[in-house]
């Protein structure tokens, strides 16, 4: 048996006999108007707390982090108008940071000390060929003045955190290092171009607005590995 956590006020309850999480508190009243990005294997979500989100172990016991099991009338996400679509998405990351294979616990603990609104990142389902999910594919990166990087990555991953985790220089800039939105989709600093991209989905409506300039870049925090690139 598992938890339930539940946001009343200021005042988090944790009793031990539950097996998911409730995010809500009173009636959602006179809150702005939630967010969505959505591409085409996520989609962040803007949210004022309370949420209105009932979480669950992707699987009990285990560092598998959590899906969403219902949304309340109670909180912010009731408000979004794909809210039925959100029941049994996996939570990706929260606030940018990634909190996909993680205890129930620690994403509890990342939304309740995370401000409002609060940014969570959702997998969208059937988005990938879960054939070819954590099938190992080659990275190339080419950056002037830097040798040509080459490394090894699996599809499904972030391509964002795949190439901080492999030491490659996303941010170049002061501004871009203290000015970046940290994974949220907003500050377009981690725009990269595909030269070669072969097989991968085309990028989304969103990342076509924000990044119109560049007709071959995508925003590495919004986009998935699905194959070898360059």
């Amino acid at each position: 048996m598992a938890k339930v956590i539940v946001f009343i006020c200021c005042i988090l309850c944790m009793p031990n006999n539950f097996s998911s999480a409730f995010l809500m508190s009173q009636p959602f009243i006179h809150r702005p108007s939630p967010v969505v990005l959505t591409t085409s294997s996520t989609s962040i979500m803007t949210l004022e707390k309370p949420l209105g989100l009932l979480l669950e172990e992707i699987e009990e016991s285990t560092p598998n982090g959590v899906k969403i099991q219902d949304v309340s009338e109670g909180g912010s996400a009731y408000r979004l108008p794909n809210k039925t679509q959100l029941v049994g998405c996996k939570i990706l990351r929260i606030m940018g940071d990634d909190v996909s294979s993680v205890f129930f616990e620690d994403v509890m603990n990342k939304l309740v000390n995370a401000p409002s609104p609060v940014t969570i990142e959702i997998e969208l389902p059937g988005t990938l060929d879960t054939d070819n999910v954590d099938t190992t594919v080659m990275i190339t990166v080419l950056q002037e003045g830097k040798d040509e990087a080459i490394f090894e990555a699996k599809v499904g991953d972030n391509l964002r955190k795949t190439l901080l985790d492999n030491n490659i220089e996303l941010y170049r800039g002061l501004k871009k290092k203290i000015g970046n939105c940290g994974g949220g989709g907003q500050c377009t600093f981690c725009a990269i171009d595909m030269v070669e991209s072969q097989g991968w989905a085309p990028r989304s409506d969103y990342e076509n607005q924000k990044i119109s300039k560049w007709p071959n870049a995508r925003l590495a925090c919004l986009t998935n590995i699905q194959g070898p690139c360059k």
